[in-house]
């Protein structure tokens, strides 16, 4: 899998403040889970005539979106009826993560670099609170996160900037000084019309999709070399740039 530029670096960075993680499929791959419980409960309803959904019908239409924007494109002459069926998709969702939540290859060396190195972090997500603190607290990352901002507690939920954005204020730190770790189209966008690089992971999204919202670097997962190229660099900068004790 190819980076998308050659010269890309996170020396720009220095001295770096901050990590901001998505949670759904950057943290845990729960995307099979979500697609699951979806495509059980539509065919339930006799959605798309009782056919299943397809998993690029999932990828294109509902992975990463916020509920509300979910509920409008399954049920459009009927939010109320559609924001129901988020509820109950939600809490089947619970159910499964809770027996088969998995987390992506080589989170813990990445908390563990991001805690040796004494970085401010937050979890910014679509994803309900329930879910959103199920999903932290299953992974054991309950006490790594210094803020978790939810896309309902934002007047826009992402691909809008405003999570992303609100997680730099709450950790007082700078969109020059940070950066983002995602999975989706939604969230890629979001963090990249908030300032910041974004490294994309393909969790479940295919790389081509993700490209077209302009990722800085894409990754397998966190135990990918060029992940670990970067920030190599970025320590190496850091090291040009502290003055002697």
């Amino acid at each position: 899998m190819l980076s998308l530029s050659s010269t890309f670096s996170l020396s720009k960075l220095v001295p770096l403040e901050a990590v901001l993680f998505d949670v759904d499929g950057t943290l845990c791959d729960s995307d099979p889970l979500h697609y699951y419980a979806f495509r059980e409960m539509l065919q339930e309803i006799n959605f798309n005539d009782g056919v299943p959904i397809t998993e690029e019908f999932f990828v294109k239409n509902i992975a990463g979106k916020h509920n509300e924007d979910i509920a409008l494109l399954l049920f459009p002459d009927d939010l109320q009826r559609g924001l129901k069926f988020m509820d109950d998709k939600e809490a089947m969702f619970r159910r499964l993560a809770s027996e088969q939540l998995k987390p992506v290859n080589g989170i813990y060396k990445l908390k563990k670099w991001v805690e040796d190195h004494g970085l401010k972090r937050a979890a910014v997500t679509n994803a309900p609170r329930a879910n959103a603190e199920l999903m932290i607290s299953l992974l054991g990352l309950s006490d790594f996160f210094d803020a978790v901002i939810l896309g309902d507690d934002c007047e826009r939920a992402k691909p809008h900037p405003e999570p992303y954005l609100k997680a730099l204020e709450a950790l007082n730190v700078s969109k020059d000084h940070t950066f983002v770790c995602e999975d989706s189209v939604s969230g890629i966008k979001a963090g990249v019309a908030a300032g910041m690089p974004v490294i994309g992971l393909t969790t479940r999204n295919p790389e081509h999709l993700l490209i077209e919202a302009k990722p800085t670097l894409i990754i397998k997962d966190y135990e990918d070399a060029k992940l670990w190229t970067a920030l190599e660099e970025l320590d190496k900068q850091e090291a040009t740039v502290k003055p002697a004790a």
